[in-house]
């Protein structure tokens, strides 16, 4: 492996390159023991508690004086009143990204369905709603009304009787977007609490806030850590580690592009991983000195430097072919196809998040407004997981029907195999329902 000033180069070829991409690989989302036990007795607390435990955890974190739970209820009015306090050109923007999602999530909604077989047993699935969603957003400076949008528009689109969001406001910042993102995508109530002590609210329920079906939404590592103890209390949508992005370029894009793609993801945090695979070495270095020349231009530019030093690569491969092998490898969270044919290259890819078709879709498009979900599973989980979509706030219930003759039929099989479990009770009331023919 050799090193430059700014980020390290790889070699596919190289007889160690695959223990190079495991070292460059590892991170490991676990919270250290002292985050656990503080996560775990605010959880506690706030079952115990209630909407105490949520004022008091207020004051101590977002440093609010708060006197009463009340004061952390916004209003529907209050979202409607977002709308007009943000500019028109936002607003504009953030109505046109809903409806891309809107449209492309309503093509991923379920219905329900069933058929009759020949003596009339009827066998099928009901396809419905959660009725509560949770949706956790961060507050304060930090502003992401496109997490609004994609979390809560899945959620109505596959309709969720009722979304539930909560936002902190240290210190009483409220970010106008995320509160104008929350009316566009139909968001019904609003609590501004934070950290695990919101996820433990919406799991639990308190007084004022409403027990839910499923958490979803990013946050912290206390966060992330309390969705992990309360999964199966709820369902959550995943535990996401840092943003990563890996570009596949035959060497004939635009270097600053694809240098500009790499650094969209290393300015989300330190931990952030961005990866170019080539087979021309001279593309990389050009890449290379594309990286070099635009990072001093990032407004988080110290950020961004420490995520494509500390992660960050460019890895030259035998050829495309190799390519493939590698990104399958990695199973990444936003995959680039920066090639002159990425329909012929599709069909290979095995494992990724979302897959960016082409020179020109850049990954930051998938982020905002293309459409599909921008919640992607991260850390090689894209071998088993999926985006968030309708589907996540949708469950499916088997209908099973039979007919006398049905019933009779499917009695006696279920009568051999019961007793060859040994679960005598089962065979007998399978037994039950057979015709006697004689």
């Amino acid at each position: 492996m050799t090193q430059n000033a700014l980020v390290r180069r790889l070699n596919a070829q190289d007889t160690d390159f695959a223990s190079q991409l495991d070292q460059l690989l590892s991170w490991e989302s676990v919270s250290d023991d002292e985050v656990n036990q503080r996560v775990l007795d605010i959880i506690d607390q706030v079952r115990q508690r209630g909407d105490a435990a949520l004022v008091d955890y207020t004051r101590q974190f977002d440093a609010l004086e708060v006197q009463d739970f009340s004061e952390l209820i916004l209003p529907r009015e209050r979202l409607e009143l977002a709308l007009t306090q943000i500019q028109p050109e936002q607003r504009h923007a953030l109505e046109i990204a809903a409806e891309r999602v809107r449209s492309y999530h309503e093509h991923q909604r379920q219905e329900s369905w069933r058929y009759t077989e020949a003596d009339g047993t009827v066998l099928g699935q009901q396809v419905t709603p959660l009725d509560r969603a949770g949706l956790y957003v961060p507050g304060g400076k930090a502003t992401y009304p496109s997490s609004v949008l994609m979390n809560a528009i899945p959620a109505k689109v596959a309709g969720v009787r009722e979304v539930v969001m909560v936002v902190p406001t240290p210190r009483g910042e409220i970010n106008e977007m995320v509160l104008a993102a929350a009316a566009i995508a139909g968001v019904d109530r609003v609590f501004t609490i934070g950290g695990a002590q919101a996820v433990a609210a919406l799991a639990y329920g308190t007084e004022s806030v409403p027990a839910v079906d499923k958490v979803v939404g990013p946050g912290n590592i206390y966060v992330a850590t309390a969705k992990r103890h309360v999964f199966g209390k709820v369902g959550i949508d995943m535990i996401a580690g840092p943003s990563e992005i890996l570009v596949i370029c035959d060497g004939q894009t635009d270097p600053d592009w694809i240098a500009m793609d790499l650094l969209s993801q290393a300015e989300h945090d330190e931990d952030a991983q961005s990866i170019l695979l080539s087979p021309d070495a001279q593309f990389l270095d050009k890449v290379a000195a594309s990286l070099e020349r635009l990072l001093p231009s990032l407004e988080r530019e110290d950020i961004a430097r420490v995520s494509m030093t500390e992660r960050g690569a460019l890895i030259l491969v035998r050829d495309l072919e190799q390519a493939v092998e590698v990104a399958n490898r990695i199973a990444p969270e936003h995959l680039e196809l920066s090639v002159a044919n990425p329909d012929a290259m599709l069909p290979k890819i095995r494992h990724a998040g979302a897959i960016f078709m082409g020179r020109y879709t850049a990954e930051a498009l998938g982020d905002y407004c293309a459409g599909p979900n921008h919640v992607l599973p991260t850390s090689g989980t894209a071998r088993f997981s999926s985006p968030l979509g309708v589907y996540d706030f949708q469950k499916r219930s088997s209908i099973i029907y039979c007919t006398p003759q049905g019933a009779s039929e499917l009695g006696k099989v279920a009568s051999v195999l019961a007793r060859g479990e040994s679960l005598t009770a089962h065979a007998r009331s399978a037994e039950l329902r057979i015709i006697n023919d004689k």
